[in-house]
């Protein structure tokens, strides 16, 4: 097996749900996690789906770990905890606030214990704040987030995404937090608590509404009007011959290649159908034209007609063809392997490639207390190389002195980017304008969209023409001295620009280069056009994303997923990178496939099908496995409030709070099976006592009893929700071409010592070319001018040397 990027590194994860997917994560990229269990053993060990006698959330999201038991209620329970943190490189725990601190074993206390320690704490809402206390389900989050808000149908009940997105996505962020602390460590020599909120890494960084949103912004009205937006033909699914497709007309060359494919009908010739808000306008008379054409097509057919023609189409998959798909096969995005003794199964492999080998499953999740001699009994305190890393002064920002080349482009390549400008690093944003970035072109009649001040902040920016040859070797010679590149765009494309990671490993063997794609290098869909809509058809999310099965309708048309978590999961893959690097003095090659993310976070209901055929289908806002449990109508205009109930404890109290003591030894609602097998009456209890709250009232009234509850959301009211305001979530971006200041993230993790983020203004494209051609590259004043003469250089249009240039006209 290769050697992994964080071996080395050790990690100590007491956690029981949220945060598990982050030991898995580090996990899987080489660290030792340590995974500690009180006596009776994780609730997350009995978690739905369960097949064959095993949780399959729990056996995914645990593999490659080492298990241990310890009672935490015992003296020595304790002392062995604090024994392991001494040995220990970072803390992950997910108790409820106060659990751990109350027996002496707290974070900050672990944290005492071995000062170098990065202590993770992940809860539902965070250590402090009105909501401290209250239950988190996805569910929960996802009302209360503004996710909910903007899914569904105009005139219908909102609907909840797939589930395990909002597991799988935090974890993720704690895995990245977990990390930057750590090398902070590295470059200080002190650690620190981190406290993580998944309702703030929700609100922020899974579908943020104040945040980089690209071409899913043009559908958006401004008003936020009741009821869901019409986004059903932002992303349009028609059905086909063998099934459904679904095609995203971006571009205008993409729509004129879609017009001359219809056939040119007169109707769609004037040329403001150029335009994604004149088509959606008109897609009342567009659909029916594209349904007669593709009604003949099958799926295969249409995408590979529509990647002849340039227009991005894309096969609608089930959950169930996903496992079976060509492509994932030779991509590697599955691996056939245990899960529990006795029990294989097909299940995802892992998030990301490094040096062009999958960093994944390598070990099945380990049965309670399993590794206690071998943990117990190796030498605590065993001496490890430690890494080499320039010391800095704690409270600095921890990629100072960190150089990234910026080619990333859209959501992805601004969501990437900005993890690394936001801490420190000067990341010089590479743009072309014969080829500007997306976001650069998704801005509505003012001259910079908030895409681009939100996603390029922090920036510099360098343009520069890279189809010519001096573009090149100017890009080279910055490579020299860079530590990282980023790049999006379709497979093969630096490698025919001269730029493959080999090359420019040869003139800087300590460059790390990330390339991302939808599809990634390898199997037959490597260069498929790619966009996230198409990604969650392809992947299964889309299919899940709806009311029912049979629902024509696909309601994930407001949302960017996966493009800002997998920009995530990349940076937190050339982090470990990064912390490799200290060690080896090499760089790598990174290679994340935005479709890799989505079928990791759809593990659950991918694994469970597997292991039984036919039974995972889009379960609309009815939790299979639980009830009651839903979205529910409440007093007023499209007001709605989500509440799960988990289990027997939870179903007591709802009965409590509703007044209804009758229920509670009701023999249709005794255990969880019986209340999901009468789901209609049990529903039909709570429905009539939320119709007379408000949402909020409702919630308030749940979460004081402990029953998990979220009122729905809309994106206004996530900047005076008490428990956001209380914990500074957002502050103020400014940015001289905007008409007024954008409401932006000050913050997701809270660090005991990183500082907040800077808010730089984003960048006109070129506008730093000069100082970077002299401060980096030490070109003089004549050699700039004339490689902006030539093209070369594309510094803004006032630009001294342009206007020497002669008129075209």
């Amino acid at each position: 097996m290769m050697a992994l990027p964080l071996h080395g590194v050790q990690v100590l994860e007491l956690t029981d749900g949220f945060g598990d997917t982050a030991g898995r994560f580090l996990a899987d990229l080489g660290a030792e996690v340590v995974r500690v269990e009180l006596p009776g053993g994780s609730a997350s060990r009995s978690a739905q789906p369960v097949r064959n006698g095993v949780s399959v959330p729990f056996a995914l999201r645990n593999a490659n770990k080492l298990g241990v038991t310890l009672d935490l209620d015992a003296d020595e329970g304790r002392e062995r905890l604090r024994a392991l943190a001494r040995r220990s490189d970072i803390l992950l725990e997910s108790f409820a606030p106060g659990y751990l601190t109350a027996r002496g074993v707290g974070a900050a206390d672990l944290v005492r214990v071995n000062p170098a320690l990065v202590a993770v704490s992940v809860t539902g809402f965070g250590q402090d704040g009105p909501y401290r206390d209250w239950a988190a389900t996805e569910q929960v989050l996802y009302a209360l987030s503004g996710v909910l808000s903007r899914s569904g149908e105009p005139g219908e009940q909102p609907l909840l995404p797939p589930n395990g997105l909002i597991d799988e996505s935090v974890g993720v962020h704690t895995a990245w937090s977990a990390l930057l602390a750590y090398f902070d460590r590295l470059h200080t020599g002190r650690g620190q608590t981190v406290d993580i909120s998944a309702f703030e890494v929700i609100v922020h960084g899974f579908d943020p509404g104040f945040g980089v949103q690209g071409s899913a912004a043009a559908g958006r009205s401004e008003d936020y009007p009741r009821g869901r937006p019409d986004a059903a033909n932002f992303y349009p699914v028609y059905r086909c011959a063998d099934g459904q497709v679904r095609i995203c007309l971006l571009a205008k060359r993409q729509w004129r290649a879609m017009f001359e494919w219809l056939g040119e009908p007169e109707e769609f010739a004037d040329p403001k159908y150029d335009t994604i808000p004149a088509r959606f306008a008109a897609s009342a008379l567009l659909n029916p034209l594209i349904d007669t054409l593709f009604s003949t097509y099958t799926r295969d057919e249409l995408v590979a007609e529509g990647a002849a023609r340039g227009i991005p189409v894309g096969g609608l998959n089930t959950v169930s063809e996903v496992l079976t798909t060509e492509h994932f096969d030779a991509s590697g995005t599955f691996v056939d392997t245990e899960i529990a003794p006795g029990v294989t199964a097909r299940v995802p492999s892992g998030y990301a490639k490094i040096d062009g080998q999958r960093a994944g499953f390598h070990t099945r999740a380990p049965e309670l207390g399993e590794h206690n001699d071998v943990v117990f009994g190796s030498a605590a305190g065993e001496s490890r190389d430690p890494l080499a890393a320039p010391l800095r002064e704690p409270g600095s920002r921890p990629f100072e002195g960190l150089r990234v080349l910026d080619m990333g482009v859209v959501v992805f390549g601004a969501e990437l980017g900005r993890q690394f400008a936001d801490n420190g690093a000067d990341v010089i944003k590479i743009e072309n304008s014969n080829f500007p970035d997306g976001l650069r072109q998704s801005r509505r009649g003012d001259m910079l969209a908030a895409s681009v001040a939100w996603g390029h902040r922090n920036r510099r920016s360098l343009g520069l023409n890279l189809r010519s040859p001096e573009g090149i070797r100017i890009f080279k010679r910055l490579v020299a001295e860079a530590d990282i590149v980023l790049a999006n765009f379709k497979p093969g494309t630096l490698t025919s620009m001269g730029l493959s990671y080999d090359e420019l490993a040869a003139i800087n063997p300590r460059i790390i280069v990330s390339e991302s794609s939808a599809f990634g290098t390898v199997g037959p869909w490597n260069k498929r056009l790619g966009y996230g809509p198409l990604v969650r058809a392809a992947c299964g999310v889309s299919a899940l994303w709806r009311y029912s099965d049979t629902s024509d309708g696909l309601c994930d048309g407001s949302t960017v997923y996966p493009d800002h978590i997998a920009g995530q999961v990349t940076a937190t893959t050339i982090l470990a990178t990064l912390i490799d690097r200290l060690r080896t003095g090499r760089g790598a090659a990174v290679e994340v496939a935005q479709a890799d993310t989505a079928v990791v976070q759809l593990g659950n209901q991918l694994v469970a099908e597997f292991l039984e055929p036919g039974s995972i289908n889009a379960p609309g806002n009815s939790d299979p496995y639980s009830a009651p449990s839903g979205v529910y109508p409440c007093a007023g205009d499209d007001e709605w409030c989500v509440v799960t109930v988990r289990d027997d404890e939870d179903w007591v109290r709802l009965c409590e709070v509703l007044g209804r003591f009758d229920l509670i030894d009701d023999p249709r609602f005794a255990t969880t099976e019986l209340r999901t097998a009468h789901r209609a009456e049990a529903d039909e209890v709570l429905t009539q006592w939320l119709a007379h709250r408000t949402p909020t009232e409702a919630m308030e009234t749940l979460q004081a009893a402990g029953v998990p509850a979220g009122a729905m959301i809309r994106l206004p009211e996530l900047l005076t929700d008490p428990q956001l305001v209380a914990r500074g979530a957002y502050t103020e971006l400014e940015h001289e071409l905007l008409p007024a200041a954008l409401p932006t993230a000050k913050q997701v993790a809270h660090f005991a010592t990183l500082p907040h983020w800077p808010l730089r203004q984003a960048p006109l494209a070129g506008q730093q070319t000069r100082e970077i051609c002299e401060n980096v590259l030490g070109l003089n004043t004549v050699e700039i001018d004339s490689l902006v003469r030539d093209g070369v250089l594309q510094p803004p249009a006032d630009d001294p040397a342009l206007s020497s240039v002669p008129s075209t006209v």
